[in-house]
């Protein structure tokens, strides 16, 4: 499933270890927002990973899930990412 994941982390330590955790899954599209192709084991193992960096009552982490037919209709005005999430791609 391709999911646009959104955040918003209080401190610059959990924000900094939440970015990179998301790097290793997705791309970044802007400072705060990524594109992921996951699994649901690979949802399931980012989101217990996610949990131990955020702080409920302070931060805030969404997952967008995103269907082909709702990809195709994204419009970006402005600087374009250098390469996009395929959906045959896959993270070892």
């Amino acid at each position: 499933m391709f999911y646009l994941i959104c955040y918003d982390v209080v401190k610059d330590k959990r924000r900094t270890k939440v970015a990179h955790l998301l790097e290793g899954y997705g791309l970044r599209v802007q400072k705060s927002v990524f594109e992921c192709m996951l699994t649901e084991k690979q949802h399931e193992m980012l989101v217990c990973k996610l949990n131990k960096y955020l702080k409920p009552d302070e931060d805030q982490l969404r997952f967008y899930p995103m269907s082909g037919h709702t990809r195709r209709k994204v419009v970006i005005l402005g600087l374009q990412p250098e390469r996009e999430i395929d959906d045959d791609a896959f993270i070892v």
